[in-house]
Formats: C-alpha cells, structure tokens, sequence
C-alpha cells in the first residue's frame, strides 16, 4: 500500500498493462477473441485511486467521466473532427491514385450509428472505455510538475506500448504508432479545454474508432490503397497535433484553461490541498 501511495502513476501503468494483456495467452490458444481488455486501464485507475484517495478519488473520476456542460463546441469537435480527419485522408488518397469510393462501398453507413452507441456504451469493445484510464487518471497525473506537451508525450509513449498485442498479431501497423502519438496530443486539448471532461474524451474516441477504424478504411480501400490511406490518416493527425501546439501552446494545451492536475501530487516539490483535480481557469 505504500509503495502504491509512493508512486501512484507507475503503479497504474504497470496495473493498465497486466489488466489489459491478461486475454493474449488466451487468445493465443483460441479461447478469448481479443489479445487485450480495453478497459484495463479504466480498472488500474479504480484500483490506484482506491487506494490512494480512497472513495472521494472515485467519485471524482467518475463526475469526469459524466461532465457535461463544457459547451456545444466541444461536442461539435468531438463529433465532427474525426469524421473531418478522415475524410481529408480519403480525399488525399484518391487524389494520389487510389479507387473513389463508390456507393456500394459505403453502403454501410446507416450501420455507424449503431456501430458508434456500441462503442461508447459497451466496455470491452472497441478502446472508449480506455479514457478514463488515461485521460481520467493518467494525465492529470503527469502534468503536475511538467507541461502538457511532455506529459502528453510520456503518455502516449506508453499508451502506444499497451497496444503491443495488437501490433504483435498484425491488427495494427507502424501507421497506428504514429496515430496515437499525434492523437495524445489532440485528446490532451480537448481534455484541458473542456475543464477535464473525461465524458468529451470518450466520445471523441468513440467517433473515431467508428469513422476511421470501422468505416471509411476498411470499407473503401483495399491493398495498397489502404495501407496508403492509413499513412494519410497519420500524417494529417499529425498535421492537426502540430496546430494544436501551435496556437494552444505546449504548457497547457489549452488557450482558456490551465493544463489539468492531479492534486495531492507534488509540483516543484510542494504538495497541492487534498482533492481530485484543480481545473483553474487562465
């Protein structure tokens, strides 16, 4: 137990990476269907904040995670900007070469709204259930004492680490490193400038996951025309992280709000008051 109230957000990385990977032996051998439980780290979060702040940690994650009243323009990027993402690298792809899509490929699309309220609402499927792991609990963490630009990237490093199943059975490819640093940067925005509404943060995940990984890759491309389309989504999310640091600035990601902290963590050596997140407004 001291050790855990020592080093929290060691701790909860080790406990995302045990309680996610547990399935990949299982999967091996055909008894589990997926090498990785998502919501591992939304688990490791509990465990840590339980022992270290007891029920008022948990209360104050769970209120993040139905935090609502950040305005509609959040709703509007979370919604929109994946889909806006992924249409800019299809169009990219299409100009360098690769089939247009045709109506038939993208017969699907009245299932995206299905496919999107499974993702969001069901734990296990899909990575929604990831955020208030990592967003929730990890980053507030590590951006006491560091700037969210480097504790976005400490983050990202080590959420592109938990996806080595995934990358270990070919379900992802050098392309989705990239992504996912890019997107670090992206998630770590809106949750700054939301006040830490981890609620934002999951739909965001949702949208994308259900436009780029269900929909408009797998649907409309094939072969070399997907890999390319892959690599395209990567550069313009990276594309999109770059301006985000830009114009929100690479302290607090954020232009209204100051970066999001886990009080109870020391910056600069001096302990924050007891409580769950201080988001103090510029």
């Amino acid at each position: 137990m001291s050790l855990v109230k020592r080093h929290p957000i060691i701790t909860f990385f080790v406990l995302a990476l045990a309680l996610s990977w547990w399935p990949w032996i299982l999967y091996a051998f055909g008894l589990y269907p997926a090498p990785i439980a998502s919501f591992g780290p939304f688990l490791a979060a509990l465990v840590v904040l339980a022992i270290t702040q007891g029920k008022s940690g948990i209360g104050g994650l769970l209120r993040r995670m139905v935090r609502w009243r950040v305005g509609l323009r959040w709703y509007a990027v979370a919604l929109l900007l994946p889909v806006g993402i992924a249409l800019a690298a299809t169009a990219l792809n299409v100009l360098l070469g690769a089939r247009a899509p045709s109506a038939a490929d993208l017969g699907g699309w009245t299932g995206l709204f299905s496919t999107f309220a499974v993702v969001l609402l069901i734990p296990g499927i899909g990575g929604t259930w990831e955020e208030p792991g990592w967003r929730g609990f990890a980053l507030p963490s590590l951006q006491a004492g560091r700037s969210a630009l480097v504790a976005s990237l400490i983050l990202g490093a080590v959420w592109a680490l938990w996806h080595l199943p995934l990358l270990a059975i070919g379900q992802m490819g050098g392309w989705d490193i990239v992504i996912i640093m890019a997107w670090t940067l992206v998630l770590t925005w809106v949750y700054n400038g939301t006040g830490g509404s981890v609620l934002i943060v999951m739909l965001f995940h949702a949208m994308f996951n259900t436009v780029s990984g269900s929909f408009i890759s797998p649907l409309a491309f094939s072969g070399a025309d997907s890999v390319r389309q892959s690599w395209l989504l990567a550069a313009v999310w990276c594309a999109v992280a770059v301006a985000v640091v830009v114009v929100a600035g690479p302290k607090h990601l954020s232009r209204k709000h100051r970066k999001q902290e886990q009080e109870g963590a020391t910056e600069s050596g001096v302990a924050t008051p007891p409580g769950v997140v201080k988001p103090t407004p510029a």
